[in-house]
């Protein structure tokens, strides 16, 4: 019954779900809207019965009496009770699920992401699966913009990168998210995930994608949001120049920022590629392998 009316999301205009807990948040803004829509019918019908019974037309003389029945209280007794069966049956054990529970640091995937204005700075540790030291003194806005410290520990294989998230499916993902300037926020639409970033702050959240990317252009390729009106902001010729992978990355699923955060905040945009395992693989791969050349350059 409780997801059958959670159902109602579906008809709310919402973006694809393609996140395991995704579902949950959902069927929740389906009740949520279940609730607005019974009290505003509720509410415009008793309006109209109080302009109609208690209008001067029909009562000429005052009543000091006033309505005897308690009718009233029995429906806000009814509010009441939805209301807390919406906060604490449904929001507080969703919301304990998804953001203080978290999970196994061995079993999940790892990710660090560190917002700046205006940009999304991704750092990935390497084969040894643990992250470098990283240090203010050495951050350089064009070659190291986080001041990763290749020479510490772990640092070496590190791989970083600048508004280009690859993650795999199916797989658990958790995200250390911090910033080095002013308030940020996090957001991909689609995985129903959204949290500020905050100065002096390293916040953890995590999900679980479940759709690729691949899957998801073929789920919206009869959409407006595979080929929109506006072309991403792009004028017409631009757009027809971008070759298809050039096209994918906007239409696919992107990082949003969704705090106000200065006079650029508008093109402050990530972009997300799920990838099946061995792509995502393959991805790491290359990167090492750039990571390496750029290396033997520095040697040279």
């Amino acid at each position: 019954m409780i997801e059958y009316l959670g159902k109602l999301s579906d008809h709310l205009g919402l973006p694809i779900n393609s996140a395991s807990h995704g579902l949950m948040i959902d069927n929740m803004i389906g009740w949520v809207h279940w609730l607005m829509f019974i009290l505003f019918v509720g509410w415009g019908i008793y309006l109209i019965i109080a302009i109609t019974k208690f209008s001067a037309k029909s009562n000429p003389k005052a009543d000091y009496h006033g309505v005897q029945s308690h009718y009233y209280q029995y429906v806000e007794y009814g509010v009441i009770i939805f209301e807390a069966f919406l906060l604490i049956g449904l929001s507080i054990p969703l919301y304990s699920q998804i953001k203080t529970t978290l999970p196994s640091y061995n079993d999940a995937h790892k990710i660090r992401v560190i917002a700046q204005q205006f940009a999304w700075n991704i750092h990935y540790p390497g084969a040894d699966g643990k992250f470098g030291a990283t240090n203010i003194k050495l951050v350089d806005e064009e070659s190291n913009p986080i001041g990763l410290d290749r020479n510490s520990s772990f640092g070496a294989d590190d791989i970083v990168s600048i508004n280009q998230m690859h993650l795999p499916v199916n797989k658990q993902v958790l995200i250390h998210l911090s910033s080095k300037d002013v308030i940020h926020s996090f957001g991909i639409p689609e995985m129903r995930i959204k949290q500020d970033a905050v100065p002096g702050m390293t916040i953890p959240f995590f999900f679980t994608p479940i759709m690729t990317s691949s899957e998801y252009l073929d789920k919206i390729k009869n959409s407006e949001r595979y080929n929109p009106k506006g072309n991403y902001g792009f004028d017409e010729e631009t757009w027809e120049n971008f070759n298809d992978k050039s096209k994918n990355e906007f239409r696919g699923y992107q990082i949003a920022c969704a705090q106000l955060c200065g006079n650029s905040h508008y093109k402050m945009r990530g972009f997300v590629t799920i990838d099946t395992e061995d792509e995502y693989i393959a991805w790491l791969t290359e990167q090492a392998e750039y990571l390496g050349e750029e290396g033997d350059d520095d040697d040279w």
